[in-house]
C-alpha cells in the first residue's frame, strides 16, 4: 500500500509540474472552465502515456508465427506515420490548483483584515457529570471511579484484579456549543453589457473570474459571490446570465457601483465580510458627468468599506478605453484600488497576478 502511495504522490507530482508548465495555456484558452466542481477540477493534460497490461497466456514472442508479411492488408483504415496524442484527465482539488497559481505568480496569501467573520458553530468538551449517554461515557474517568470504589470498600484483590463499575461509577462527558469565528468573503462581479462589449470580452473576463474564484476560495473559509451587470442601468443576475448577456443601450458605470453598495449595506456588513469588487469594462461611459460620480462613489462609499477595489479594462475595437486613465488619474496612489488593463487572451496570466498581487 505504502508504495502505491508512494507512486501516486509522484504522479500527481508530474500533473503539477505540468499544470503549471502550461499555466498561460490555460488561462488564455479557459479550458478549466466548465471542469470545476465543488471541490475538484478536471484537468485534461495531453502527451502523457498511459501503460497499457494485457493478461493472459504469452506463448509468442513479438514478430514471432506463421503469415506472410501485408497479412492483413485492407483491414481497416490506413496506419498514419505519427503517434497518436494520448489524452489524460486527472483531477486536482481546487486548493491544490490555487497552490500552483499562488506559486507561479508568487501571489502572497491574504490576511483578513480586521474582525471581518462570519460565525460557525462547534462543539467544545468542558466538564465530566454523572449522568449522560453511553456514547459519551469517558472509560478512563469511569475505570478510575470503580477503582476507588472497589478499594475503599475492601474488595480490591491485587491478585486478582478485576475491576466491574456499577451505575454509580459511570462518568460522562459534557460539552457547550461555541461559536468559532470564520473568515468570510464576498465577490461582487460587476461587468459593462453594452453593445462595445463581445463575446471575445466576455470570455476574457470569465476566464478571470474563475481564477479569481479560484485564488479567494483559497485563502478563506467562506465565499460568496454576487453578480450584477449594466448598460445604462444595472441589475442583478446568476452566473450564468452574468456571462452570456449582451444589450445594446448605452453605458452609466455609477449604475453598478450604485447597485453593489446597495448589495454591501443590506447583506455584507464589513464588521463581518472583506468585500472584493471587481469591475470589468471596455473602459467606455457616457459622461465625463457620470465618471465623477463613479469617483464620488468610489472614494466615499465603496472604497472604505472593500478590501481593495479591481478595475479590469479590456480592449476592444469599439471602446474608447478613456475609464482606466481616469481612474488612474483619480486613485492612482491608493493601495486599495487596483488597475489592469487586458489587450488579448495572452495577458490574462498578467491581469491576474496584477489584480491579485497586493494580498489585500
Amino acid at each position: 500500500m505504502l508504495e502505491i502511495d508512494r507512486d501516486l504522490g509522484r504522479f500527481r507530482d508530474i500533473v503539477k509540474g505540468r499544470v503549471r508548465k502550461d499555466l498561460r495555456r490555460y488561462m488564455s484558452s479557459g479550458e478549466l472552465i466548465g471542469r470545476q466542481g465543488k471541490e475538484l477540477v478536471s484537468i485534461p493534460l495531453p502527451q502523457i502515456g498511459i501503460p497499457r497490461l494485457r493478461y493472459g497466456k504469452n506463448d509468442q514472442g513479438v514478430g514471432q508465427g506463421e503469415g506472410e508479411e501485408g497479412d492483413g492488408a485492407g483491414q481497416g483504415p490506413q496506419a498514419g506515420d505519427s503517434a497518436g496524442e494520448h489524452m489524460l484527465e486527472v483531477e486536482l482539488s481546487v486548493d491544490e490548483l490555487a497552490e500552483i497559481l499562488g506559486e507561479e505568480l508568487e501571489l502572497p496569501l491574504i490576511e483578513p483584515k480586521g474582525e471581518r467573520e462570519s460565525q460557525s458553530e462547534r462543539a467544545r468538551y468542558k466538564g465530566i457529570t454523572q449522568t449522560g449517554p453511553e456514547s459519551l461515557r469517558h472509560f478512563k474517568r469511569t475505570y478510575k471511579q470503580a477503582l476507588k470504589r472497589t478499594i475503599a470498600s475492601g474488595g480490591f484483590d491485587p491478585r486478582r484484579p478485576v475491576i466491574v463499575p456499577i451505575k454509580e461509577d459511570k462518568r460522562y462527558r459534557t460539552y457547550v456549543i461555541e461559536k468559532e469565528p470564520r473568515s468570510a468573503a464576498v465577490l461582487i462581479y460587476m461587468m459593462d453589457v453594452s453593445g462595445s462589449m463581445g463575446k471575445e470580452q466576455k470570455e476574457i473576463v470569465r476566464s478571470e473570474a474563475f481564477w479569481i474564484d479560484t485564488w479567494i476560495r483559497h485563502n478563506y473559509d467562506d465565499v460568496a459571490t454576487r453578480f450584477i451587470i449594466h448598460d445604462a442601468t444595472a441589475r442583478e443576475v446568476d452566473r450564468d446570465t452574468f456571462f452570456r448577456t449582451r444589450e445594446s443601450g448605452g453605458t452609466l458605470i455609477s449604475s453598478a457601483y450604485k447597485l453593489a453598495m446597495e448589495i454591501i449595506d443590506k447583506d455584507y456588513p464589513a464588521s463581518e465580510w472583506n468585500i472584493y469588487p471587481f469591475h470589468f469594462s471596455d473602459g467606455d461611459n457616457w459622461s465625463q458627468s457620470d465618471t465623477r460620480a463613479c469617483v464620488e462613489l468610489l472614494q466615499s462609499r465603496m472604497i472604505p468599506v472593500a478590501n481593495q477595489f479591481s478595475y479590469a479594462q479590456v480592449d476592444s475595437q469599439y471602446g474608447s478605453g478613456q475609464f482606466i486613465k481616469d481612474l488612474h488619474e483619480a486613485f492612482g496612489d491608493q493601495d486599495v484600488v487596483t488597475l489592469s488593463r487586458i489587450p488579448n487572451r495572452d495577458a490574462i496570466m498578467e491581469s491576474i497576478k496584477e489584480l491579485l498581487g497586493k494580498g489585500r
